[in-house]
């Protein structure tokens, strides 16, 4: 049952992780977008690859397959996400630290409920080395965050560019209908369409990027952030 709950919590944890570093990606993405001539540069050199990439995968001729082509690019950023935190983090020492605060904080405790002074004096000269070893790991955390960065931002900047010129032609009539997706309760919406305050696209990465991840990171056995 322990390691039950314990792998829950993990994976909660990994969760949480994954929609923070999606909404660090989505805001710098969203922020780049306003800029036309920052939007148009890495739309455009961002299309050399994922253009074709969309040709072959028949995105071209067939508008609802959209829907794959934001999985695959899910799978790529979360494979790449992982593989870099992986590389990079020591979970071991970070679980180490975790767990050894976790200690620390069951016998501060005692100490404060048996009012021992003297024990809580020694204890919070540790408590202020403790503290900074777990700031130390926090920090760690966000080292592979710039090179994440280099490659899901352009990714989801392209996705953008791309979606709202296919808007654009649509609300001129150069294109028949906008692709779909459909949702659980929500039935089939369009892929620009607002959903949960979130384009229906966006929410369609969100998801799949958190899932994939989740998977990826069990299968490489890495830690929860």
């Amino acid at each position: 049952m322990r390691d039950i709950a314990k792998s829950g919590k993990s994976a909660g944890k990994g969760a949480l992780g994954g929609m923070g570093s999606f909404f660090i990606v989505m805001l710098i993405a969203m922020g780049a977008y306003s800029i036309p001539p920052v939007r148009d540069a890495i739309g455009s050199a961002a299309n050399i690859v994922f253009g074709p990439m969309a040709t072959i995968i028949g995105v071209t001729d067939n508008p609802q397959l959209w829907v794959v082509m934001i999985l695959i690019l899910a799978s790529i950023t979360g494979c790449y996400s992982s593989l870099l935190q992986k590389y990079t983090i020591d979970y071991e020492k970070m679980q180490a630290v975790q767990a050894k605060m976790k200690e620390f904080q069951k016998i501060y405790r005692e100490a404060q409920l048996a009012g021992d002074e003297k024990q809580l004096k020694k204890l919070n000269d540790k408590r202020a080395r403790m503290m900074e070893e777990q700031m130390a790991m926090s920090q760690e955390q966000f080292k592979p965050m710039g090179w994440i960065l280099i490659v899901t931002v352009p990714i989801f900047i392209w996705m953008l560019w791309t979606i709202s010129r296919m808007q654009a032609a649509f609300d001129l009539g150069t294109i028949v209908a906008m692709p779909t997706i459909t949702f659980p309760y929500l039935g089939e919406i369009g892929l620009n369409a607002i959903s949960f305050f979130l384009p229906a696209w966006i929410l369609w990465y969100m998801i799949c990027s958190i899932c994939l991840s989740q998977v990826i990171r069990k299968a490489l056995n890495i830690g929860g952030l």
